[in-house]
């Protein structure tokens, strides 16, 4: 079984959740004699993909006669203006098209109906642009590539899922990490939103990373319910390195926020949760690590309650940064308002770090030995940070217990129900 996958990130350059959870499922399947041709916007030369086969979007070359091509660069805001002008063509590149032209070679000899997009890779300005031209690109690589299905991650990659099942004939099944409605809450970006439910109306199956996804995907995007599957994530195996304790260089304890800074992630609550806290023990630092829009209206909280000194702003962490600061870490905390799974307090958990999440969350789904708050419970969230701190047995119990049950939360078995859904839709 030969799957054609497309993602937005690949390990090790990933901003957040999406990429991490690609990259298990991606070695898991492989690992049930799955192959992978996964598909990135842009690879930077640095990538370890293993047994999985990489493409790279940016080397792909397109007919700008294609009417895939077509229909999608109608929607993208630049004009074609001269047969001989090339999109993204520097002045000194057209002048040395031009000198060639005159001098006798012929437009078929300089193949200007064919060109490359280079893809920046990120979640820039000009991220429509490139969702857009990825989708492009998706046809030609299905038109040349042999595969029996279709995999696409998040609304990022839909439309290019959509493309190359209209090329290829084959089924396509889409995976919802997260809605629009857990990114932005009532206020949606529309275009997202439309993108999103044309990619679960175009497929033969949704994977839906939990049961609360599940119900947004039915119940705000109208989706038929038959074809929508739960399937939650799993975590790495516990790293040689992820349990010893690292020295810390302060005497209090330390409890750490890891996530996008962002509406969606409730960072806001912590800050709150945290000045609670401080008032009954101020022996405690507080930890918030990531980057996002809302990282300056935080950092001024902070200073307005005056705990400055007891809270650090780290930026965006990643690989073994991220285990150093669970290994530091007596509490994890995640105050999202709207999680579709959340695979860091597994990644805690692995560490033997007692997690707090909120109840609005995926990962609550398959947690016993955590502590579960609404996000809006700051006094419930400090409440349990204060427990968990304070009281010995009550650290110790979930620091064990966590940790054994996050052993047996594995990306295998997602695999193995993710092999199981594709071959559901090739014998149907």
């Amino acid at each position: 079984m030969k799957v054609l996958m497309f993602g937005w990130e690949f390990p090790p350059h990933i901003s957040g959740g999406l990429g991490t959870a690609c990259y298990g499922l991606t070695k898991a399947l492989i690992k049930a004699d799955v192959e992978i041709l996964f598909v990135v916007p842009r690879m930077f030369g640095d990538e370890e993909p293993g047994s999985i086969r990489l493409i790279n979007a940016s080397d792909v070359t397109v007919d700008v006669r294609d009417e895939v091509y077509k229909t999608h660069e109608n929607k993208i805001s630049y004009m074609e203006i001269d047969s001989t002008l090339l999109p993204y063509a520097t002045e000194e590149e057209y002048y040395h098209l031009v000198e060639q032209l005159e001098s006798g070679v012929s437009l078929e000899q300089l193949n200007l109906h064919t060109q490359k997009f280079k893809f920046m890779g990120g979640y820039g300005k000009n991220l429509m642009e490139e969702v857009r031209r990825y989708a492009i690109v998706a046809s030609n690589i299905a038109r040349d590539n042999e595969f029996d299905i279709i995999h696409a991650h998040d609304w990022l990659t839909y439309l290019a899922g959509i493309e190359a099942r209209k090329i290829s004939g084959k089924p396509l099944v889409v995976h919802m990490h997260a809605t629009e409605f857990d990114r932005s809450g009532d206020n949606i970006n529309n275009t997202v939103y439309s993108i999103e439910k044309a990619g679960m109306e175009a497929a033969d199956m949704v994977i839906a990373v939990s049961h609360l996804t599940r119900n947004v995907v039915i119940n705000r995007y109208g989706i038929d319910p038959e074809k929508v599957i739960t399937v939650h994530n799993g975590v790495e195996p516990s790293r040689d390195n992820t349990s010893v304790s690292i020295k810390r260089h302060v005497d209090e304890k330390i409890v750490t926020f890891l996530g996008r800074i962002t509406y969606q992630k409730g960072p806001e609550y912590f800050i709150e949760a945290a000045y609670k806290v401080l008032q009954k023990d101020p022996n405690v630092r507080f930890v918030m690590a990531g980057s996002g829009d809302l990282l300056p209206v935080m950092i001024r909280r902070v200073a307005k309650l005056g705990m400055a000194t007891k809270f650090h702003f780290t930026g965006f962490l990643k690989g073994d940064d991220v285990d150093r600061m669970f290994g530091l870490s007596d509490v994890y905390v995640m105050p999202s308002v709207s999680e579709p799974f959340g695979i860091s307090p597994l990644e805690a958990m692995r560490s033997s770090v007692p997690v707090i999440i909120s109840k609005q969350s995926g990962v609550a789904e398959v947690l016993n030995h955590a502590l579960k708050v609404d996000y809006w419970d700051v006094d419930a969230m400090a409440d349990a940070i204060y427990g968990v701190l304070c009281y010995p047995s009550m650290h110790k119990m979930f620091r064990k217990y966590g940790k054994a049950e996050v052993e047996n939360i594995k990306w295998d078995q997602a695999g193995m129900k993710v092999k199981n859904i594709y071959k559901r839709i090739m014998h149907t």
